[in-house]
């Protein structure tokens, strides 16, 4: 077989000339290209990337690098009392690694950790992680279309007890690595890198201060697997004052309440405490009991799970109504204000006996522009005598304890500081694109990506959980595996097609920050927000789970431009040497198309 360049001839047509002939590339046409992929991170995105990846990338070298100690990602680091899983448990695990021995309907932080670990010991994926490796710098080469990253590796062994160690933060010893990669995945989601709050003299307080993103009390940490009921032991007779009303408060506040003197939960703004829009299948759990705000499972129930027609139909019915509870999440829909009620009067029931608490925390903002918790037992634990609530805004913290703005102080001896993340999807690492491009001035005033996943001029990089990828009501962990599937869908056309680049167009990314307007553009504090009440929202994708997953679901490859690995950048470079592998050896499958995997493709007639 002969080949030949083309030269341009008379009116623009292509000739060919013996004189300038295309040397064929030696490789067979469906001979895999080795591909290099790292991922950064090893939670729930992590996880599921690691595992995709290696079932359907052939001739594939893979790293997971992990900053803490352990995976699992915020189910790792995190560890305060009352953590938990604040949609049913059931909906909270892969498409494809079901639980059936959930604990209980609303499952607590370590069974998560413990079912994350469980994921990478089934699919085999310890030996591709490397735990305690940080990432601090990304920089693409232009010239090989290359990502080269630095990674700081620990050195010896550690305590992983050390707060600082399970947060991937300090090492006594360690050292830079350089490393290269054809694709990097980013799986490190918006609520890993906690931040204090800004509130005068807190560095003066003489008691302990501690984040609920880093608990570390002094008292029983002796490891990974510390439970938080051991780290307040002695709490008994504290006075206990716990910053915020975001979900991490809510859980915090009852889980306390039993174990300690005094309660003071100092609350800024307002919030809707969900009866959760899955609240029917919870009843029935319970019997009909409308008080039940968790459910353990039973044996009886967990034997139930263990046939799959029933189970299927359970675990389908959960998440239909999960993600049919979007439609109360969109402004002037019917279902909005009925939510609206239901949540409104059952948050009055809880707080029958202070009723003055309902005026400051039921919001004026619509159900879901700030992100639902069910909080069982928090608006309960207000009713209890060693809690209080305290609306006014705090003024400043002294060497004693927090003063509010109407000049009361109140004494303390611990301080939580429940006060949220840095959402503002800046990576904590250097990470430079095209042309020195830094990511971070990319991102200002806000983030703008390409349906939350790519960006212009970061070629060969995909991510989960990016800005605008979050939902109000739903499944957040389909739309990972979706994200997953995207990347890999797009490393499988850079191995295939012997492509050097793959980048998205800027004109695609200007195109999807025109169209981001959801419900949530209201006025109302959030961490969906940059900046105050009236913030650019960045967290949550303009539409359902369902219209996120149906967008990721075929890629359109007409929204990137692509550079060619073949010298004389010609297109059908992949087109290899004219022969299959199957041509080439011996005692291969031939006639292959014939196979029923192959032959019955649904849909194809």
């Amino acid at each position: 077989m002969s080949s030949v360049e083309g030269t341009s001839g008379l009116n623009g047509h292509t000739t060919y000339s013996p004189e300038n002939k295309y040397k064929l590339p030696s490789f067979c046409i469906d001979e895999t290209r080795p591909m290099k992929v790292v991922i950064i991170g090893a939670g729930y995105s992590g996880i599921v990337a690691g595992i995709r990846f290696l079932q359907r990338v052939k001739n594939l070298e893979l790293t997971i690098y992990e900053a803490n100690a352990g995976i699992g990602g915020t189910w790792f680091v995190n560890r305060y009392p009352g953590l938990a899983c604040d949609i049913p448990s059931h909906c909270y695990q892969l498409t494809f690694a079901e639980n059936l021995d959930w604990s209980s309907f609303y499952a607590p932080g370590p069974e998560i950790q413990a079912y994350l670990e469980s994921v990478v010991e089934k699919f085999h994926l310890g030996p591709y992680i490397k735990l305690q490796h940080r990432l601090t710098r990304a920089q693409y080469d232009e010239k090989t279309g290359k990502w080269h990253l630095t990674i700081k590796r620990a050195t010896a062994s550690t305590d992983n007890s050390n707060p600082q160690i399970r947060q991937g933060m300090a090492h006594d010893e360690y050292e830079d690595i350089e490393v290269t990669a054809d694709v990097l995945f980013t799986g490190i989601g918006s609520l890993s890198r906690w931040h204090w709050p800004e509130i005068e003299g807190l560095e003066t307080f003489q008691g302990k201060v501690i984040h609920s993103a880093q608990w570390e009390t002094g008292e029983g940490d002796s490891g990974a697997k510390t439970k938080w009921e051991d780290t307040v032991k002695s709490w008994g007779d504290k006075r206990i004052g716990v910053i915020g009303v975001g979900s991490s408060a809510i859980q915090i506040v009852p889980a306390l309440q039993p174990r300690v003197k005094t309660i003071s939960n100092f609350v800024r703004g307002k919030t809707w405490v969900s009866a959760s829009f899955v609240r029917e299948h919870l009843v029935t759990l319970a019997n009909g009991d409308e008080s039940v705000d968790n459910y353990t499972f039973t044996d009886k129930d967990k034997k139930k799970f263990r046939d799959k027609e029933y189970y299927r139909e359970f675990r389908r019915g959960l998440e239909s109504d999960l993600n049919g509870a979007h439609l109360a999440t969109l402004r002037g829909n019917p279902l909005q204000q009925g939510a609206r009620e239901i949540f409104e009067k059952i948050m009055r029931q809880k707080l029958s006996k202070k009723p003055w608490i309902a005026e400051h925390l039921i919001p004026d903002f619509s159900v879901a522009c700030r992100r639902l918790t069910p909080g069982p037992g928090y608006l309960e634990a207000f009713c209890e005598e060693n809690v209080e609530f305290v609306p006014e805004n705090i003024k400043r913290i002294t060497p004693t304890g927090i003063e509010t703005v109407d000049d009361k102080h109140r004494d303390l001896d611990v301080i939580v500081c429940a006060t949220g993340f840095d959402t503002s999807y800046k990576l904590p690492f250097t990470f430079i694109g095209r042309d020195g491009i830094d990511l971070s001035k990319q991102f200002e005033p806000h983030p703008r990506t390409y349906l939350g996943i790519a960006v212009d001029g970061f070629p060969n990089w995909f991510s989960a959980l990016g800005p605008n990828t979050g939902v109000g009501a739903g499944s957040l962990l389909i739309i990972i595996e979706r994200q997953v599937d995207y990347a890999v869908a797009a490393t499988l056309k850079l191995q295939r097609e012997r492509l050097k680049s793959i980048e998205v167009k800027k004109k695609a990314v200007d195109d999807f920050d025109a169209y981001l307007e959801s419900v949530f553009g209201e006025k109302c504090r959030s961490w969906y927000k940059v900046g105050k009440e009236e913030g650019r929202v960045v967290s949550l994708w303009p539409g359902s789970c369902l219209h996120c997953i149906k967008a990721l679901e075929h890629p359109r490859w007409e929204d990137y431009d692509y550079e060619y690995l073949d010298p004389d950048n010609n297109r059908f470079f992949w087109l290899g040497n004219g022969n299959t592998l199957a041509d080439k050896i011996p005692g291969s499958d031939r006639s292959w198309y014939l196979s029923p995997e192959e032959v019955d493709i649904p849909g194809l007639y």
